[in-house]
């Protein structure tokens, strides 16, 4: 495509910062604390976010999986989660052990609806999990009511959400743990893979640490072998260079997709599309520029792509629907209960390019090509 749904921008600053890691020849660290290097951007993503702590690690997945190991969610749990969002969060849940319960989302922001996951909620539900989908925030608050009800702990997906705040606080800061991706295609990156972990609570850090480096303790204790079950979760040197000069460039980049956001809002005012639309106090990143296309969305999108843009569908199958989870362990297909407004969303949504190298004559071209195609409202 001439305009990729996303692009990571990378310049002189993390190429400078990347060659400066492989020079000096320590790549990686099997310390507790991680290397020099992962310690500087924990310290600055921690800062970022407005957390006491962040632990990095090498992908969101492996954020979603140390939270969870941390919080000891395991064998015999089930964890609530939408089902409108990309898979690694379910595999996340499976790969601990637990069961993934899927939550049906609201129209408009995609995310978790809190009066269905009330509904939802299991006698063995340990956790929760919302995603803050596209960078949307999720009704945290409401789901953060209905866990502590049911005595369940609250991780964030915020792997979509780094950079979007509601009042004063970031997307992944409201719960017991968030987590972040930095995944080439988000609004920042480590060079490759790459994610992060943050918390308020010491105990939960290092056992975090502790996850992401084979349930290794700290100091002499380690000399007895694993405390508990971790993996290779680990960060490299050179991807938390990238990611250290990245952050520092976060408020560029996210000024330019809010622009470019704002202007494609205008140009698509009037048109037969839903638009996206925070709500008060919600500062979005920008992730992704979804629109409701209703039944002209497929239409839409061979229009788009036709024209060499990257406009996508996230997602056209929901997690509920895929042939891994379709069928679950107590022997139904698919949930207990059907999923309306995910079903909805997976028919209906459209995702346009608006990333910091998307030009105004981009969006002005979109927007006259989705106008030709749905039509004025």
């Amino acid at each position: 495509m001439r305009v990729p749904s996303n692009a990571p921008a990378i310049g002189r600053a993390e190429v400078a910062a990347a060659a400066a890691a492989l020079r000096s020849a320590a790549l990686t660290s099997a310390s507790h604390e991680g290397g020099p290097r992962v310690r500087q951007f924990e310290s600055l993503s921690a800062s970022y976010t407005g957390s006491r702590f962040s632990v990095a690690v090498n992908s969101g997945t492996a954020a979603l999986q140390a939270a969870l190991l941390a919080l000891g969610v395991g064998r015999g749990d089930d964890v609530m989660i939408p089902s409108f969002t990309f898979v690694a969060t379910a595999n996340a849940v499976l790969s601990v052990g637990a069961r993934p319960m899927f939550v049906d989302i609201l129209d408009g922001p995609c995310t978790m609806d809190p009066a269905d996951l009330e509904s939802r909620m299991t006698a063995r539900a340990r956790a929760v999990v919302p995603v803050h989908l596209y960078g949307n925030v999720a009704r945290i608050g409401e789901i953060s009511a209905v866990a502590r009800r049911r005595g369940a702990h609250v991780v964030e997906d915020a792997a979509q959400a780094l950079g979007s705040t509601l009042g004063k606080r970031h997307a992944g800061t409201f719960g017991e743990i968030g987590c972040y991706s930095l995944y080439p295609a988000k609004v920042m990156t480590a060079g490759g893979e790459g994610g992060f972990a943050v918390t308020d609570r010491p105990r939960l850090r290092d056992r975090m640490r502790m996850a992401r480096n084979h349930g290794m303790p700290p100091g002499r204790a380690r000399a007895r072998g694993a405390r508990t079950l971790g993996l290779n979760l680990r960060m490299p040197e050179a991807a938390a260079a990238v990611a250290s000069a990245q952050i520092a460039r976060l408020p560029r980049f996210l000024g330019a997709r809010r622009r470019n956001a704002e202007r494609l809002t205008r140009l698509l005012s009037g048109t037969n599309v839903e638009l996206p639309s925070p709500r008060a106090g919600e500062q979005v990143n920008w992730y992704l520029y979804t629109v409701s296309a209703g039944r002209r969305r497929n239409a839409l999108s061979r229009r788009l792509n036709a024209a060499g843009f990257g406009a996508a569908a996230y997602y056209p199958v929901p997690v509920h629907r895929m042939p891994l989870y379709r069928e679950e362990p107590r022997g139904r297909r698919g949930p207990a209960r059907p999923l309306p407004a995910t079903d909805r969303a997976a028919r209906t949504v459209l995702s346009l390019p608006i990333h910091p190298g998307v030009a105004a004559s981009d969006l002005e071209r979109m927007a006259r090509l989705t106008r030709s195609v749905v039509g004025p409202a």
